[in-house]
């Protein structure tokens, strides 16, 4: 007999525990079973798991409680790798999260712990046995098939030989067996030509060989050859035998780093996003877990995988705020990757145009070692024009293109070079106010605006998802005068570029258009065809991206982000400037960009304008300190949800009455409604990162928190 400790798949903190059972078999940890909790049978991770020579009842009276066998064991080998539990639990530390939700956001939806509904897909094949048996000729020619094509799918058999398939199977010469299906992602091999390195790459490529530090921060300049830098040291780990982690922050560009790997290393690729189906995640999760693939390209959730020897990770554009998770755990992809190359003794590289403000401060304290690369491939940086977005209006132009930029489309448009225009918002109208009390429709779930999307003729909640046709009278005073439109988004971009340009083709690229499968690799592959002049969309177009014949980018309402009240929100616009002036002029050509803006004299602006990272950086860090703020100190957030505002502010205001430390407790804050939730939220800051996880922690067992209806986000990225 064994005895287990598990984790049950309760995400509630008071029950963040090991639980004992029994078992007649041995199960290895990070093996799930299946076991009775309460009234409920529910899926458990082992932790671990030892022989005893002990009855059923002398277990009992040992620990003073009943305690069952399992039912069932699930995993003929671990899911959780021991790398994988030995990182679950430092998550669990580092985000205050239950150790089920840990292990939970390492696996593909399919064997989740809560996700038993969703079965694996099988396939049956078909071999030869031994047995012997009379056939016909004919059945014996299908028997000759099978044992010259094994394995042999049984449907492959029925179409070949659809009369002798079930005989054959009835009669014993043949037996079928199930395997779990593999390879319903295909990856086309790319042509990405293998070019030769310049001086700076080859420079910076020695630099990280040659040295012996784990963490590399490379600071690069958009077009400075950082993508052939991290193949090569891709080549280089192959070689020793071992994998290799290539992350990129969204799947828009995942389909251009998967071409430039597949040409480089064939079938060896595996690939990971939220694009693909849970069948298909599972099998990508499978051909790693397998050894069955070298390299692989993946988005956040990639960082999980198991890999058996893995000897490189890269994380392209590490500033990226995709890379965050924002539901428990809360964890960052960058905090993971490093875990996890320490673990394997393996070099992490963190590369950017523009890295974090945190990751670069430490580049310059060598926690990391910082490598910067200033110079492009074709030694020239993209032109940028200014257009001040007042004086356009004052003079009559139109306030979604200024006279400047159109000039500069109908250039491009006249020498059949292509264009990307970037509007960080989607829809047609960005919100509909009535013209009676002037109040802003909004979403009947959310505290937000909704917007109005025109192809299909409804008002959207682009934070829940409610759509609703749109109301003949005023929700807030019942008015029938009407509504005016404020804001507008890329789907009236793109119908006031059809009305200047009538002849040119153009692409949309936003949640709207990729929300189908495979529609960011349609869109993108169309456009590097030339089957369109111009790319219109929102920041998804903004990064990594790199199309040869682009030559102009318009940034349209650049500085919007600046109206936000986050204290990132001047990094995030600086970001966002400098990763899209970054598409225009990457080859031979000469590139230009046009940022229309409302406050051209911003910092930020300035600075992405000079493509000067080092000024920016300097101008924020003055703030960042001011206000002390990241990477000053350190923050934490508690959220706290209720159906009712009142419950919910009680509920913070309970909890910060219990918090001490040395360091400060901001709030209790009233926060937009979202999804039918109030929230409440208190903001712990200090400079000992380690003191305020204790303090939480402590609070949350004292007080017997379960952790329903509160989010705990360590270092979060936004808090407006």
């Amino acid at each position: 007999m064994y005895i287990l400790n598990c984790w049950i798949e309760h995400p509630v903190r008071t029950l963040d525990q090991t639980f004992t059972y029994l078992s007649e078999t041995e199960v290895q940890r990070g093996c799930r079973v299946s076991a009775v909790f309460g009234m409920k049978t529910l899926t458990a991770f082992v932790d671990s798991c030892q022989y005893t020579n002990e009855t059923q009842a002398q277990i009992e009276a040992r620990m003073g409680i009943k305690v069952r066998y399992i039912e069932s064991v699930l995993d003929e080998h671990p899911l959780i790798t021991e790398e994988l539990y030995q990182m679950a639990m430092a998550m669990r530390k580092a985000t205050l999260a239950p150790a089920i939700s840990c292990f939970s956001a390492m696996l593909p939806a399919k064997v989740k712990p809560a996700s038993g509904n969703r079965k694996i897909i099988m396939e049956k094949f078909v071999s030869v046995s031994e047995q012997e048996t009379r056939l016909t000729p004919k059945q014996l020619e299908a028997w000759i098939y099978v044992r010259d094509h094994q394995p042999l799918l049984y449907s492959e058999l029925r179409k070949q030989y659809p009369n002798q398939a079930k005989a054959l199977v009835d009669s014993g010469a043949l037996r079928v067996y199930e395997k779990e299906k593999r390879g319903s992602v295909y990856l086309e091999e790319g042509t990405y030509a293998r070019p030769d390195l310049t001086e700076l790459q080859t420079k910076v490529l020695n630099e990280i060989t040659e040295s012996d530090d784990t963490v590399y921060l490379l600071r690069g300049v958009t077009g400075s050859g950082k993508t052939e830098i991290y193949l090569r040291l891709a080549e280089n780990t192959l070689k020793t035998g071992k994998q290799v982690l290539i992350l990129v922050p969204e799947i828009a560009l995942t389909p251009q780093m998967i071409e430039r790997v597949s040409s480089r290393f064939g079938r060896t690729l595996a690939i990971y996003h939220s694009g693909l189906s849970p069948q298909e995640k599972y099998e990508q999760y499978r051909m790693v877990m397998n050894n069955e693939a070298s390299v692989v390209v993946g988005t956040r959730s990639a960082v999980f995988l198991p890999f058996e020897n893995l000897g490189l990770i890269v994380m392209d554009e590490e500033h990226d705020s995709s890379y965050k998770q924002d539901s428990s755990p809360c964890y960052h992809c960058r905090d993971a990757a490093i875990w996890r190359g320490n673990y394997n003794h393996c070099k992490v590289i963190l590369a950017s145009a523009t890295p974090s403000l945190e990751s670069y401060a430490r580049g310059l304290k060598k926690v990391y070692h910082l490598i910067v690369m200033e110079e492009r491939i074709n030694k020239t940086l993209p032109v940028v024009h200014i257009a001040q977005m007042r004086d356009s209006i004052r003079r009559n132009e139109s306030y979604i293109i200024s006279d400047l930029l159109k000039e500069k489309m109908q250039e491009r448009l006249d020498h059949h070079e292509q264009i990307i225009l970037l509007l960080n918002r989607r829809g047609y109208h960005a919100r509909l106010r009535c013209r009676g009390c002037q109040e802003v429709i909004r979403c009947p779930h959310c505290d937000l605006a909704m917007s109005w999307h025109r192809d299909i003729r409804m008002l959207k909640c682009h934070t829940c998802g409610t759509e609703m046709k749109m109301p003949l009278k005023c929700p807030s005073c019942g008015s029938t005068a009407g509504f005016m439109p404020a804001g507008f988004g890329t789907e009236k971009l793109e119908h006031e570029v059809e009305t200047l340009f009538p002849d040119a083709r153009i692409l949309r690229m936003d949640a709207d258009t990729t929300s189908r499968k495979n529609s960011h690799e349609r869109i993108l592959k169309a456009f590097a065809a030339h089957e369109a002049d111009i790319l219109l969309g929102t920041q998804m177009i903004a990064k990594g991206l790199d199309f040869a014949d682009v030559t102009l980018v318009g940034i349209i309402n650049g500085d919007d982000g600046l109206a936000r009240t986050d204290f990132r929100s001047c990094e995030t616009t600086f970001d966002l400037l400098v990763q899209a002036c970054g598409r225009s002029g990457r080859s031979e050509k000469a590139g230009e960009v046009v940022f229309q803006v409302f406050d051209p004299d911003h910092y930020a602006v300035i600075s992405a304008a000079a493509q000067d990272y080092e000024r920016f950086f300097a101008s924020e860090m003055r703030f960042r300190h001011a206000g002390q703020y990241p990477p000053y100190t350190y923050l934490i957030s508690c959220t706290f949800t209720a159906m009712k505002q009142e419950d919910a502010e009680k509920r913070a205001r309970l909890f910060k009455e219990n918090l001490h430390g040395n360091f400060k407790v901001i709030g209790v804050i009233d926060l937009l409604k979202i999804h039918d939730l109030y929230r409440s939220r208190i903001i712990l800051k200090g400079k000992d990162l380690d003191e305020m996880r204790e303090a939480l922690h402590r609070c949350m067992q004292e007080h017997a928190n379960d952790g329903k209806g509160m989010r705990i986000d360590i270092n979060p990225m936004y808090l407006d």
